[in-house]
């Protein structure tokens, strides 16, 4: 049996390998500050995509999404506006998504663009 850890982060690394393949460039895997976290942050033409990952093998208790509330929505967007601050990125289009990955015999990955603002 995996640990909590280890599926999140088998997750993260499903969902990177999925966003390469969409022709997105990774800047940042685990972009981390004290006031929160960003899974991944990847650039793809002109939009510099903030994404958050939730792994999960079942719905048994809801929809991955569903874990991102507001409160953590808000501490995404606050920490991505420090990570623009710090790296001076300008002329980008802001986009936060949610990327599910659903382990089992066969990955399934969702991916929601704009998931929130």
């Amino acid at each position: 049996m995996t640990s909590h850890i280890e599926k999140g982060r088998t997750g993260e690394s499903i969902a990177v390998k999925y966003l390469i393949n969409k022709d997105y460039y990774i800047l940042e895997k685990n972009f981390r500050i004290k006031t929160g976290e960003i899974d991944i942050i990847a650039l793809k033409d002109d939009i510099l995509a903030f994404v958050e990952v939730k792994t999960r093998t079942s719905t048994n208790y809801g929809y991955a999404y569903e874990a991102v509330n507001k409160k953590k929505q808000r501490k995404i967007i606050n920490t991505a506006l420090y990570y623009i601050k710090l790296n001076r990125m300008k002329n980008y289009q802001l986009r936060f998504d949610i990327i599910e990955v659903y382990l089992g015999r066969t990955n399934k990955i969702n991916h929601f663009k704009n998931a929130f603002v």
